[in-house]
């Protein structure tokens, strides 16, 4: 058995806006992730093709021992709580795997993700067959709210109640917000499906659910971070964004091996 979400992210953007956005703070909450021998390493970034999908190809190796549920460190060895996440980002879909070598088969986080413009109203965006997707529970998350973000993640400056971006004149957003966007203003879902399997008798319920509330504060806050960055990578191109992946990687293995980790960001987000 597996458990999947299907997580709806709308934010004030266009879906070509949203690809520079994203990598731009993938990049930037990783170094919020990393430090003290735990953190991200990034072992391949590069172009991909295959079956007619061309895209970017990454592999990472999350070292995250401190952020595991404890009860998982209680009966894991020191090297289970290392995981692989590998994405291949074919834009406007992506697809992410996270896995674990200790546990191969029975641990797998897998990401699936369409950007569409639109306000999150199309059903089955991932075209799952019917029972399937009459298994999937829909999770609307609106990155406005500030129910949504738990006390000891919550920041004023990544606020978007609270920002206004000088240079696309967007924000602060109020409650009704999706209602209530200038006529050119774009808009934008990240549809984000989230399949979970965890096969350890005595746990798996407990750490499916587990991993589904840590996905949802990790979409929350990240696109929270997006739209309140807006103003340091509108304007961006690709090809800024691939010299700062390059810098990013470099600056990640000093940090893992030397600096303290210097917050929870989101960094995992394809």
């Amino acid at each position: 058995m597996v458990l999947i979400k299907e997580y709806r992210v709308v934010l004030p953007v266009s879906v070509e806006e949203y690809q520079v956005g994203q990598l731009y703070s993938v990049a930037e909450a990783s170094k919020n992730e990393t430090g003290g021998g735990e953190g991200i390493e990034v072992l391949t970034n590069e172009p991909y093709e295959n079956e007619g999908e061309k895209g970017q190809y990454t592999h990472k190796i999350y070292h995250l021992k401190s952020k595991v549920p404890g009860f998982v460190k209680m009966i894991a060895p020191e090297g289970a709580l290392v995981f692989h996440e590998k994405a291949w980002n074919a834009y406007p879909y992506c697809r992410t795997i996270v896995t674990n070598e200790y546990m191969k088969d029975d641990f797998m986080i897998k990401i699936e993700t369409w950007h569409k413009p639109d306000m999150g109203t199309v059903e089955n965006v991932h075209d799952l067959d019917g029972p399937t997707w009459n298994t999937v529970e829909v999770v609307p998350i609106d990155i406005a709210s500030k129910e949504e973000v738990a006390t000891a993640d919550y920041k004023a400056e990544e606020d978007p109640t609270l920002f206004h971006s000088t240079k696309t004149d967007r924000g602060p957003l109020g409650p009704e917000w999706k209602n209530e966007l200038k006529a050119d203003c774009p808009y934008m879902c990240a549809y984000k499906l989230v399949t979970v399997k965890f096969k350890w008798w005595g746990l798996q319920s407990k750490v499916e659910n587990f991993i589904h509330r840590q996905e949802r504060r990790i979409f929350t806050n990240f696109h929270r971070q997006l739209f309140c960055w807006i103003d340091n990578w509108v304007g961006l191109t690709m090809e800024d964004i691939r010299r700062m992946e390059e810098e990013t990687q470099k600056e990640l293995e000093e940090l893992r091996k030397t600096g303290p980790i210097r917050g929870t960001s989101a960094a995992h987000e394809q």
